[in-house]
């Protein structure tokens, strides 16, 4: 991967990261609610505030990619006082630098920052395109994992 490197990002990459998260969803979802110009500020102040911890991926001096962690404390066991568990979110890759493997490097580092980090386990909600990259990583379905949309839920 040459002139490419992973690394944690920057406050001087946050406009870059919140410009690579509404490209996603405009992707996606078609045009935001929110104009790009209206988003970014909204989201670096997020981003400056919140627990979650973002790597980039960067080539040369562009921020391509990004993939976020984010840290959630565990109740306490009389064995492991301290206990956490990441959730990998937000993993994005420009699409002209997509199927270079790109993304599944930032699946590792961002395992290996978890590994250092400690915390018992690490779950993703992936898109369906994104799961074989997942599985390739050691992630699995598991039965006793699950979940309730409740925003979902509300509107029955």
């Amino acid at each position: 991967m040459e002139d490419i490197t992973i690394r944690p990002a920057r406050p001087d990459d946050l406009s870059a990261v919140a410009e690579l998260r509404w490209n996603w969803a405009q992707e996606i979802y078609g045009t935001p609610d929110l104009s790009l110009e209206e988003f970014v500020p909204r989201f670096v102040a997020w981003a400056q505030e919140t627990s979650h911890r973002c790597l980039v991926l960067v080539r040369g001096q562009v921020v391509v990619g990004m993939a976020w962690l984010a840290i959630t404390g565990r109740v306490p066991h009389p064995r492991a006082i301290e206990r956490r568990s990441g959730d990998v979110q937000c993993v994005y890759v420009v699409p002209e630098e997509r199927d270079r493997g790109l993304g599944g490097g930032l699946i590792e580092a961002v395992l290996a920052w978890a590994s250092e980090l400690g915390l018992e386990r690490v779950t993703v909600h992936s898109s369906d395109r994104a799961i074989p990259a997942y599985v390739r990583h050691g992630f699995e379905a598991s039965p006793s994992l699950l979940q309730l949309e409740v925003g979902a839920r509300r509107s029955e």
